[in-house]
């Protein structure tokens, strides 16, 4: 992973992770709606994750931001379990061990700020990132948790911390 480093996301990340995320969903022809792609927050990614127990973290490979990943309350719950959020990372990032990289990273730092679980949502055909979730440890539910209005997001993971 030469030139690659995985670090806290910065305000001046803000418009480069987010044209990330934004070209993961079209160039990979995901939904639009009822996904992290019409999130209002995609452009503040920093303020988003600026509050207690979040964090958000950019890959950056030579100066240039690749792909991201975090983590954060589960919205419109009162368990104490964070969602694994936002990962997404451009086609020259995937298959170098960066995306199983971000999970542990995101992982420890959940387990640091306290949550007991970390549940997560996806996409039927992001099966790459299934099998990257189920070799982090997380397993299959039958219905989702919270409230995050992805609503086009029909897989549901969940992890013991």
């Amino acid at each position: 992973m030469n030139g690659i480093v995985i670090r806290e996301i910065q305000k001046q990340d803000n418009a480069q992770i987010a044209a990330v995320i934004r070209e993961v969903f079209v160039s990979d022809n995901y939904p639009k709606t009822g996904t992290a792609f019409a999130d209002s927050q995609l452009d503040f990614m920093f303020e988003a994750y600026d509050k207690p127990k979040a964090m958000y973290y950019v890959v950056e490979e030579n100066g240039k931001i690749i792909g991201g990943g975090g983590v954060s309350q589960l919205e419109n719950s009162t368990e104490n379990i964070c969602e694994l959020q936002k990962m997404y990372f451009l086609r020259q990032a995937r298959g170098k061990g960066i995306g199983f990289q971000m999970i542990q990273k995101c992982l420890e730092k959940a387990a640091e700020f306290g949550f007991e679980k970390c549940y997560l949502e996806t996409l039927p055909e992001m099966l790459t990132a299934q099998h990257l979730y189920k070799k982090a440890g997380f397993e299959y539910l039958c219905a989702p948790m919270g409230n995050t209005g992805h609503t086009t997001c029909p897989v549901w993971m969940i992890k013991n911390l």
